[in-house]
Protein backbone atom coordinates (compact mmCIF):
# COMPACT_ATOMS: atom_id res chain seq x y z
CA UNK A 1 0.00 0.00 0.00
CA UNK A 2 1.78 3.73 -0.81
CA UNK A 3 0.26 6.81 1.27
CA UNK A 4 1.02 10.29 0.26
CA UNK A 5 0.29 12.84 2.99
CA UNK A 6 -0.79 16.03 2.29
CA UNK A 7 -1.09 19.06 4.74
CA UNK A 8 0.89 21.69 6.49
CA UNK A 9 3.47 21.98 8.92
CA UNK A 10 1.61 20.19 11.50
CA UNK A 11 2.54 16.87 9.50
CA UNK A 12 5.59 18.09 8.07
CA UNK A 13 6.73 18.01 11.86
CA UNK A 14 7.70 21.77 11.95
CA UNK A 15 8.71 23.01 15.64
CA UNK A 16 10.54 25.98 17.29
CA UNK A 17 14.05 25.81 17.84
CA UNK A 18 14.13 26.43 21.41
CA UNK A 19 17.91 28.32 20.70
CA UNK A 20 17.16 30.86 18.42
CA UNK A 21 13.07 30.98 18.44
CA UNK A 22 12.46 30.09 14.75
CA UNK A 23 10.87 27.25 12.69
CA UNK A 24 12.62 24.21 11.63
CA UNK A 25 11.81 20.86 10.87
CA UNK A 26 12.15 18.38 13.77
CA UNK A 27 9.70 15.55 12.90
CA UNK A 28 8.93 12.44 15.80
CA UNK A 29 5.96 11.65 13.94
CA UNK A 30 7.75 8.24 13.16
CA UNK A 31 6.93 7.42 9.37
CA UNK A 32 9.64 5.17 9.23
CA UNK A 33 8.22 2.59 12.13
CA UNK A 34 4.75 3.12 10.29
CA UNK A 35 6.23 2.12 7.07
CA UNK A 36 8.00 -1.19 9.17
CA UNK A 37 5.24 -2.13 11.46
CA UNK A 38 2.57 -2.55 8.74
CA UNK A 39 4.80 -2.69 5.39
CA UNK A 40 3.68 0.20 3.69
CA UNK A 41 5.30 3.10 1.60
CA UNK A 42 4.96 6.55 2.75
CA UNK A 43 5.05 9.95 1.46
CA UNK A 44 5.19 13.71 2.95
CA UNK A 45 4.37 16.19 0.80
CA UNK A 46 3.04 18.39 3.29
CA UNK A 47 4.50 21.64 3.51
CA UNK A 48 5.03 25.12 6.01
CA UNK A 49 2.20 27.80 5.60
CA UNK A 50 -0.39 24.83 3.21
CA UNK A 51 -3.96 25.85 3.01
CA UNK A 52 -6.53 23.99 1.49
CA UNK A 53 -6.57 25.99 -1.76
CA UNK A 54 -2.96 25.33 -1.75
CA UNK A 55 -2.96 22.06 -0.99
CA UNK A 56 -5.97 21.09 -3.52
CA UNK A 57 -3.23 22.64 -6.50
CA UNK A 58 -0.35 20.20 -5.02
CA UNK A 59 -2.72 17.42 -5.34
CA UNK A 60 -3.76 17.62 -8.48
CA UNK A 61 -0.57 17.86 -9.76
CA UNK A 62 0.47 14.80 -8.07
CA UNK A 63 -2.55 13.18 -9.48
CA UNK A 64 -1.27 14.55 -12.89
CA UNK A 65 2.14 13.30 -12.29
CA UNK A 66 1.00 9.43 -11.15
CA UNK A 67 1.09 9.94 -7.80
CA UNK A 68 0.51 6.36 -7.79
CA UNK A 69 -1.43 6.33 -4.07
CA UNK A 70 -3.76 3.92 -2.60
CA UNK A 71 -4.50 6.41 0.69
CA UNK A 72 -4.03 10.22 0.62
CA UNK A 73 -3.58 11.40 3.98
CA UNK A 74 -4.98 15.17 4.39
CA UNK A 75 -4.13 17.44 6.94
CA UNK A 76 -5.64 21.43 6.23
CA UNK A 77 -7.86 23.93 8.39
CA UNK A 78 -4.48 25.05 11.07
CA UNK A 79 -3.59 27.79 8.58
CA UNK A 80 -7.37 28.44 6.71
CA UNK A 81 -8.57 29.75 10.08
CA UNK A 82 -6.16 32.29 10.49
CA UNK A 83 -6.11 35.81 10.65
CA UNK A 84 -3.70 38.41 9.11
CA UNK A 85 -3.57 39.84 12.31
CA UNK A 86 -1.12 42.78 11.40
CA UNK A 87 -4.20 44.19 9.85
CA UNK A 88 -6.47 43.30 12.05
CA UNK A 89 -4.06 45.50 15.17
CA UNK A 90 -3.85 48.08 12.43
CA UNK A 91 -7.59 48.86 12.41
CA UNK A 92 -9.32 47.14 14.90
CA UNK A 93 -12.64 48.37 14.23
CA UNK A 94 -12.86 46.46 10.72
CA UNK A 95 -14.32 43.23 9.42
CA UNK A 96 -12.01 40.55 8.60
CA UNK A 97 -12.54 36.95 7.30
CA UNK A 98 -10.11 34.13 8.54
CA UNK A 99 -7.28 32.85 5.44
CA UNK A 100 -10.56 30.66 4.26
CA UNK A 101 -13.72 31.30 5.22
CA UNK A 102 -15.52 28.12 6.66
CA UNK A 103 -17.76 27.67 4.06
CA UNK A 104 -14.86 28.32 1.16
CA UNK A 105 -12.62 25.73 3.57
CA UNK A 106 -15.64 23.16 3.04
CA UNK A 107 -16.33 23.58 -0.27
CA UNK A 108 -12.56 23.09 -1.81
CA UNK A 109 -11.98 20.14 0.72
CA UNK A 110 -15.07 18.66 -0.53
CA UNK A 111 -13.72 18.93 -4.15
CA UNK A 112 -10.59 17.70 -3.15
CA UNK A 113 -12.30 14.71 -1.46
CA UNK A 114 -14.44 13.84 -4.89
CA UNK A 115 -11.07 14.75 -6.89
CA UNK A 116 -9.42 11.68 -5.22
CA UNK A 117 -12.02 9.59 -4.90
CA UNK A 118 -12.67 9.47 -8.79
CA UNK A 119 -9.05 8.46 -9.11
CA UNK A 120 -10.24 5.00 -7.10
CA UNK A 121 -7.84 6.62 -3.66
CA UNK A 122 -8.76 6.29 -0.61
CA UNK A 123 -9.05 10.05 1.13
CA UNK A 124 -8.39 10.03 4.64
CA UNK A 125 -8.50 13.22 6.46
CA UNK A 126 -7.53 14.63 10.47
CA UNK A 127 -8.80 16.90 13.06
CA UNK A 128 -6.58 19.89 14.43
CA UNK A 129 -4.60 19.18 17.24
CA UNK A 130 -6.15 22.33 19.44
CA UNK A 131 -3.88 24.89 20.26
CA UNK A 132 -3.37 27.18 23.66
CA UNK A 133 -4.93 30.51 22.80
CA UNK A 134 -2.55 32.58 25.33
CA UNK A 135 0.79 31.03 23.78
CA UNK A 136 -0.58 31.66 20.13
CA UNK A 137 -1.70 35.34 21.08
CA UNK A 138 1.76 35.61 22.72
CA UNK A 139 3.75 34.71 20.13
CA UNK A 140 1.95 35.86 16.95
CA UNK A 141 0.84 39.46 18.06
CA UNK A 142 3.71 39.78 20.13
CA UNK A 143 5.36 42.53 17.84
CA UNK A 144 1.94 44.01 17.48
CA UNK A 145 -0.64 46.50 18.64
CA UNK A 146 -2.10 43.82 21.50
CA UNK A 147 -4.82 46.05 23.00
CA UNK A 148 -6.27 46.37 19.45
CA UNK A 149 -6.27 43.00 18.78
CA UNK A 150 -8.27 42.37 21.85
CA UNK A 151 -10.50 45.01 21.12
CA UNK A 152 -11.15 42.90 17.91
CA UNK A 153 -10.68 39.95 19.21
CA UNK A 154 -13.20 40.39 22.45
CA UNK A 155 -11.72 37.42 24.34
CA UNK A 156 -8.39 35.40 24.00
CA UNK A 157 -10.24 32.05 23.82
CA UNK A 158 -12.31 33.14 21.25
CA UNK A 159 -9.04 31.82 19.13
CA UNK A 160 -9.18 28.60 20.21
CA UNK A 161 -12.78 28.44 19.67
CA UNK A 162 -12.65 29.95 16.30
CA UNK A 163 -9.61 26.83 15.13
CA UNK A 164 -11.85 24.30 17.16
CA UNK A 165 -14.91 25.15 15.11
CA UNK A 166 -12.87 23.84 11.88
CA UNK A 167 -11.75 20.78 13.69
CA UNK A 168 -15.56 20.01 13.94
CA UNK A 169 -16.82 21.32 10.64
CA UNK A 170 -13.93 19.05 9.14
CA UNK A 171 -15.19 15.66 11.22
CA UNK A 172 -18.70 16.74 10.08
CA UNK A 173 -17.60 16.52 6.43
CA UNK A 174 -15.77 13.25 7.06
CA UNK A 175 -19.16 12.09 7.76
CA UNK A 176 -21.01 13.10 5.14
CA UNK A 177 -18.33 12.45 2.41
CA UNK A 178 -18.28 8.91 4.31
CA UNK A 179 -14.67 9.18 4.44
CA UNK A 180 -12.49 7.99 7.30
CA UNK A 181 -10.91 10.86 9.54
CA UNK A 182 -7.75 10.66 12.32
CA UNK A 183 -9.22 12.00 15.24
CA UNK A 184 -5.96 13.69 16.67
CA UNK A 185 -7.52 16.73 18.50
CA UNK A 186 -9.36 13.78 20.33
CA UNK A 187 -5.77 11.84 21.61
CA UNK A 188 -4.38 15.57 22.37
CA UNK A 189 -7.24 16.26 24.54
CA UNK A 190 -7.59 12.79 25.79
CA UNK A 191 -4.02 13.96 27.62
CA UNK A 192 -4.98 15.87 30.00
CA UNK A 193 -2.47 18.34 29.99
CA UNK A 194 -2.46 20.08 26.19
CA UNK A 195 0.32 22.93 26.44
CA UNK A 196 2.79 20.00 27.51
CA UNK A 197 2.11 18.94 24.00
CA UNK A 198 2.62 22.18 21.96
CA UNK A 199 5.66 24.43 21.13
CA UNK A 200 5.35 27.96 22.78
CA UNK A 201 4.08 29.20 19.98
CA UNK A 202 0.55 27.38 21.39
CA UNK A 203 0.35 25.74 18.23
CA UNK A 204 3.02 23.57 16.72
CA UNK A 205 3.24 20.29 18.80
CA UNK A 206 6.59 19.29 20.22
CA UNK A 207 8.38 16.19 20.35
CA UNK A 208 5.75 14.60 22.52
CA UNK A 209 2.89 15.97 20.65
CA UNK A 210 4.21 14.44 18.04
CA UNK A 211 4.31 11.32 19.88
CA UNK A 212 0.76 11.43 20.48
CA UNK A 213 -0.23 11.85 17.13
CA UNK A 214 2.38 8.83 16.04
CA UNK A 215 0.41 6.85 18.21
CA UNK A 216 -2.61 8.29 16.92
CA UNK A 217 -2.03 6.79 13.55
CA UNK A 218 -0.53 3.76 14.52
CA UNK A 219 -4.32 2.81 16.19
CA UNK A 220 -6.04 4.17 12.93
CA UNK A 221 -3.61 2.05 11.19
CA UNK A 222 -4.48 -1.35 13.49
CA UNK A 223 -8.11 -0.64 12.98
CA UNK A 224 -7.94 0.63 9.05
CA UNK A 225 -5.89 -3.04 8.89
CA UNK A 226 -7.88 -5.33 10.71
CA UNK A 227 -11.13 -4.15 10.08
CA UNK A 228 -12.12 -2.09 13.03
CA UNK A 229 -15.11 0.17 11.12
CA UNK A 230 -15.13 2.22 14.43
CA UNK A 231 -11.96 3.65 13.52
CA UNK A 232 -11.88 3.48 10.10
CA UNK A 233 -15.24 5.35 9.48
CA UNK A 234 -16.49 8.45 11.53
CA UNK A 235 -18.93 7.16 14.45
CA UNK A 236 -22.93 7.79 13.60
Amino acid sequence: MNIGIYGDSILKGIQINPVNKRYYVDNHIDVGTLCEKYSVQIKNYSSFGCTVTKGRNLVKKGLEKNLGCDVIVMDYGGNDCDYNWKVIAEDPKGIYTPNTPLDLFLETYSEIIDIVKLRGILPVLTTLPPLEPQGFFDWFCKDLNKENILQWLGDIKNIYYHQESYSKAIEALALDKQVPFVDLRGAFLKSGDVNALLCEDGTHPNTAGQKVIASTFYNFANGFLYGNSKILMPAV
